[in-house]
Parts: structure tokens; C-alpha cells; sequence
């Protein structure tokens, strides 16, 4: 049996001949390195960062471009940690599925220690202390979602662990972006030594998301010293950045792969937080991280690894681009449609002609003429490798229903940001989509919580769920006559569109292309047939 740890990989030639990629690095001198000296701590131990950031630095300490490795951390589910990372000695395993079926198996051992963001823990806290307190440490970099940064709730109230930290001070803090503050004071306080604090979060702006809610603190704690070293640039900086890669959960048709080769210790597990771990990750190839280049402590040569550092413009370029025209709105098409058609996973609904097709004139006839243009990537190129590589890959186990989660918030960017461009251009018109608006009365659809044959349907979690089948509740399958006046308000609503599509001159249009979708089973796939 092969043993993911440190002793059972002393048995190289076992490892390789079942074609798995091994470090090529001393590890033992990496994690002396790194302890001595860190360069890199990351914040969100997750499936993306085991997927990216880890196998970037091997590959780096692979060419010797780098001696120190990666310091993990979690902040939210300690339980990553404790059963995940520790007992394979924070060793993990790559599995990268490529569209054209072959596999590559990689062993990742650049994590050199891995840290539990507990303040009740003083072992813990004081290692982490200890890292931030010394001068060699370059950036601190974050996976922890958008709602990781978020100190208020929905009403705008300010969460009681925020409230009770900003209130206490940086000694014994509870909220998550408290305790990183803390880490953040311990710096400042033995020698303000610079550093970049880096989101990498899959959300918009996502560095002032960060640097909004640490400098809350910082001016809450009332040390006008750190305040300042918070908001000097030169010191503490927080660069935007935009990530991509698909990195589902475990999956079991990987799992089985990985224990025919004889590795054991497979099972995943799920914590009482209700997060699935496994001792590997698997991965779609394609990956992109656009990082603006504004590091006050100098950082790796990480450009060598196929990151792109540029400024800070061209990275919210490339975001818009992504997230408003070239993959995004494509992913919450297939969502909504493929949840409504029964499909189970994104690469089956590219074999789907009539949803092809639609997201075809959603990015291509529809996205691209407004697009937005970041120079280090071609938009037609990004959107080529996605219809015709990432989304049809049939080993990527990704699920619409995982993509239809949140939807209400992901709407208003998704599409709400190429109708506002036809709206502000005077040689468009955006009462002339299609396919934007018909995927809009498809998620109008998708609400009612009825499948394309009338079956009963899950609807993913949703933090608007409630108050839209509220506002939806008596329209009913089989009677388009039932929708009548329901949707006059949703759609003047600009929270839920990015702009009143009355404005935009579609309200009726997706109002027809939702009663069409109500006529009945198979109702929903003739929609698409019959305005595609």
C-alpha cells in the first residue's frame, strides 16, 4: 500500500512507477527554511489553494527558484487541519483531469507547516505570532470567501464577534478578520516590517474588501501608530488580484482511481462544519491568477509559475471580462438550465446542443461585443478555452446545482453588466438581447422549485430564496395566466438585475419568455428551442 506521509514516500520507486509526480526538492531543508525564515503564510487551507498556490511554489522549489515553502492556515473549520493536513504531514495529492481524458497525478509537498487561526489556543496563536513578527515574511495571502471579509450581516448590523473584538482590542480577538488584525498589530509592533496582504478570493475588488475591513479595526483599536502603518501602502499593502480554476469537491470516480493504485487512507471525511475533505484535490488544467504587482517586501518569482503581475486596472479588467462576459455568466446559464433539464453535471450539458447554444450567443454574439479588454489576456482565446475545453471536460465531476448556489447575488454582475453597456452605448439597443434575457426568466423559473417535466425540484441555497418565492408564490406550472402582474416589481428591481429592466427596455421580453416556460413539461426546453 502506498502511504501519503512522510514515511510512506521514502519508497520513491513505488510511487513513480504508478506515474505519480514526486517532489524534487529536499522537503526537510524546505521546512527549515521556511520556519526560520517565512516568506508566504496563506489563510484558507481549501481544495483551491492545494490545487494553485501550492502546486506553484513546487514548482518553483522543484527549479530551485525557491528554498521556503508555504505556511497553511485556517481559520474557519480547524477540524481542515486536524484531519486533513496533519495526518498526512501536510503532504497532499494533485489530481489534474485533462479534457482529453489523461491524468496527472502530483504529490504536493510545499507546505512546510500548517497553523490553526485560533486565539484560544496559545501554542497555536503564538507560532502564528511568530511568523508575522519576523521580517522575512513577504505576504500573507487569503482564500476565505467573499463573506470571509464581510463584518456585518444582511441587515448591516455589525456581527457580535466583530463588534465585541473591535470594542476589546487585539489580545484575545474571535472574529476571523480579528484575529488576522491581531497578527497584522504583532507585526507593527515589533518593527512595522512591511508586507502585502494578498485576497485571492473569487470576488470582485476583492483586495479592498480586505484592506476595508482590516483598516476597521486598525482604526478601532485606537493605536494611531498601526492605523497609520495600515494605511501606508509603502508598509501594508493590498493588492487586487483575479483567480480562476474549478476545483470541485472529491470526487468519488477520482477516489476509486487513486486506491486501485494501492494508496490507502483515502475516505474522505466530513467535519462537524459540514465541510468535505479528502487527503487529495482534484482539478480542471486551466488556471489563471492576475496579481497586481505592489508587494512593499519584495515577493517570489512566482511570474515563473504562470502567474501574471501587472497593475492594478488591468486586474479589474480582466475580471470584468471573466466574470461579466467570458465565463461567469455561461457557468449560471448552464446552472439555472441545467438544474431545470435534470443534468447532474456541467460537462453533460455540453453535449446538449440547444444549452451549447445558448451560451454560445450569451458570450460570444451577446458578451463580446461589449467586452471588456485587459491586454494580458485575449477575451475571444479565454472564452474559446472555455466552451470548447473547460466546460465540456467529462472528468471534472462540477454539478449545476453547486453553481446555482447564491445566484440573487451573482446575477447583477453576471448579466446586469453587459445590459448597462448597451444601455450607456448609443450604437446599441438593449431591448435586442435573447439569450440574457431568457436566461433571466429561466432563473425566474428555476424559483418555483419544478423541474422541465413538473417534477419537484431542490433549489440551491440562496440568501434571497425566501423573499423570491415569496413574491413568486401562486405562479404556478401549467398556467402561464398565474404569472400575471408577478413580476412587474422583481423586475424594476435593480439589486436583483444590476439595473431596472424596464429601463432596459426587456422587462416584457423576459416576462413572455417566462410564461412560455410555464406552459407545461418540456415547456422550458422548448423556450430555448424556439428564441435560440
Amino acid at each position: 500500500m502506498l502511504e501519503l506521509n512522510e514515511t510512506g514516500l521514502t519508497a520513491r520507486s513505488a510511487w513513480e512507477e504508478k506515474g505519480y509526480i514526486l517532489p524534487g526538492f529536499d522537503r526537510k531543508a524546505m521546512i527549515a527554511a521556511t520556519l526560520k525564515a517565512p516568506r508566504w503564510v496563506h489563510f484558507g487551507a481549501g481544495n483551491i489553494f492545494r490545487a494553485f498556490q501550492c502546486h506553484a511554489v513546487q514548482k518553483l522549489l522543484d527549479e530551485g527558484a525557491m528554498d521556503t515553502g508555504l505556511i497553511a492556515v485556517e481559520g474557519y473549520d480547524y477540524e481542515i487541519i486536524e484531519k486533513g493536513y496533519r495526518p498526512n504531514d501536510n503532504y497532499t495529492l494533485l489530481v489534474t483531469l485533462r479534457g482529453d481524458g489523461s491524468v496527472e497525478k502530483t504529490v504536493i509537498g510545499s507546505i512546510a507547516a500548517s497553523c490553526i487561526l485560533d486565539s484560544g489556543n496559545e501554542a497555536e496563536f503564538s507560532a502564528l505570532k511568530a511568523v508575522f513578527e519576523n521580517p522575512s515574511l513577504q505576504m500573507a495571502s487569503f482564500t476565505i470567501t467573499e463573506k470571509g471579509y464581510s463584518l456585518v450581516n444582511a441587515q448591516g448590523q455589525t456581527l457580535p464577534a466583530a463588534a465585541a473584538d473591535l470594542k476589546a482590542g487585539p489580545e484575545k480577538p474571535q472574529s476571523y478578520i480579528g484575529k488576522v488584525a491581531a497578527l497584522l498589530y504583532a507585526r507593527y509592533r515589533a518593527g512595522a516590517h512591511p508586507i502585502a496582504m494578498v485576497s485571492m478570493d473569487n470576488c470582485s475588488h476583492n483586495g479592498e474588501k480586505l484592506y476595508a475591513a482590516i483598516r476597521t479595526f486598525a482604526e478601532a483599536w485606537g493605536d494611531a501608530g498601526f492605523a497609520a502603518y495600515v494605511n501606508d501602502p509603502q508598509k501594508v499593502s493590498f493588492p487586487w488580484t483575479m483567480i480562476d480554476k474549478i476545483t470541485p469537491r472529491p470526487d468519488a470516480s477520482v477516489e476509486a482511481m487513486l486506491r486501485s493504485d494501492g494508496l490507502s487512507g483515502l475516505r474522505p471525511a466530513v467535519t462537524s462544519k459540514n465541510t468535505y475533505i479528502a487527503p487529495f484535490v482534484n482539478a480542471e488544467e486551466s488556471e489563471y491568477l492576475v496579481v497586481e504587482d505592489s508587494f512593499p517586501n519584495g515577493r517570489p518569482p512566482l511570474e515563473r509559475a504562470g502567474l501574471i503581475f501587472t497593475d492594478r486596472e488591468t486586474v479589474n479588467r480582466v475580471e470584468r471580462m471573466k466574470v461579466t462576459t467570458c465565463l461567469n455568466p455561461l457557468h449560471t446559464a448552464l446552472a439555472v438550465f441545467g438544474c431545470l433539464l435534470g443534468y447532474e453535471r456541467i460537462s453533460d450539458e455540453m453535449r446538449d446542443d440547444d444549452l451549447v447554444r445558448l451560451i454560445r450567443r450569451i458570450g460570444y454574439d451577446e458578451g463580446l461585443p461589449v467586452v471588456t479588454d485587459p491586454g494580458v489576456i485575449n477575451p475571444r482565446e479565454f472564452i474559446d478555452t472555455v466552451v470548447h475545453t473547460r466546460l465540456p471536460n467529462p472528468f471534472m465531476p462540477d454539478t449545476p446545482q453547486r453553481i446555482a448556489c447564491d445566484t440573487s447575488q451573482k446575477i447583477p454582475i453576471r448579466f446586469g453588466e453587459t445590459i448597462k453597456a448597451y444601455m450607456a452605448d448609443p450604437e446599441r439597443d438593449a431591448s435586442e438581447l435573447n439569450a440574457i434575457p431568457l436566461t433571466l426568466a429561466g432563473w425566474l423559473r428555476y424559483l418555483l422549485g419544478k423541474d422541465d417535466t413538473g417534477a419537484d425540484m431542490a433549489v440551491s441555497p440562496d440568501p434571497l430564496l425566501g423573499e423570491l418565492q415569496k413574491a413568486l408564490e401562486g405562479v404556478t406550472v401549467g398556467d402561464p395566466d398565474s404569472a400575471e402582474g408577478r413580476l412587474d416589481a422583481l423586475l424594476t428591481d435593480a439589486r436583483l438585475f444590476g439595473v431596472s429592466l424596464k429601463d432596459a427596455g426587456l422587462d416584457k421580453k423576459v416576462t413572455d419568455f417566462f410564461r412560455s416556460m410555464l406552459a407545461g413539461p418540456g415547456s422550458v426546453r422548448a423556450a430555448i428551442q424556439n428564441n435560440i
